[in-house]
């Protein structure tokens, strides 16, 4: 078993704050950094591969794997477990890889009871009228979906005294550019 938490980013933020897009903008210039794919229950959508966007597990061999310790991490949602893969992380870390998690506070928080010398971001919207718009732009949650993210934007930003650093993303570029030059100072 390697030492996960050497390696190991935890990006975290609420929903609309640019975390996969600033993620995928750090894919794009650093080859040494490597996203962490999710494990999940959930049946795959059209456009979605097993491995790249997910790892696509029957509901007995996601419990399997929690019998086993096989998570970093895990969460049931509704009727669907999703979680992280704890060999699949240590391969990454293996390969040479920073692995790169982006995942919600309750997620981080564990991960960092687990590893508690982990690299923890949170990506700030720059205010609650810039994330609404954001979330409005997307054009892909009803009114009482927006409602409920923003709901949890609040307690998730309240959260975010608890990370080693925040970075507000009101511009994309300087963003990107925050958290490479964070996690190349801190990761070794």
């Amino acid at each position: 078993m390697c030492d996960i938490s050497s390696k190991l980013v935890i990006v975290s933020g609420p929903s609309g704050a640019g975390k996969d897009t600033i993620v995928g903008g750090l894919l794009e210039i650093d080859d040494s950094f490597s996203l962490s794919v999710s494990a999940t229950t959930r049946p795959p959508r059209l456009t979605e591969k097993n491995g790249e966007n997910y790892y696509f597990l029957t509901v007995k061999e996601f419990e399997d794997k929690i019998a086993q310790d096989g998570f970093i991490e895990y969460a049931k949602y509704g009727s669907n477990y999703y979680g992280t893969l704890k060999c699949d992380v240590e391969k990454r870390i293996q390969n040479g890889k920073t692995v790169i998690l982006v995942i919600d506070v309750q997620g981080a928080a564990e991960i960092k009871k687990l590893y508690p010398g982990v690299l923890s971001l949170f990506i700030m919207p720059p205010s609650r009228d810039v994330l609404e718009r954001r979330l409005r732009k997307r054009m892909t949650d009803s009114e009482a979906d927006i409602s409920k993210r923003m709901c949890i934007a609040k307690k998730e930003i309240a959260k975010s005294c608890e990370y080693d650093y925040t970075v507000v993303n009101d511009d994309l570029d300087k963003a990107v550019s925050q958290v490479y030059n964070i996690i190349k100072k801190e990761i070794k």
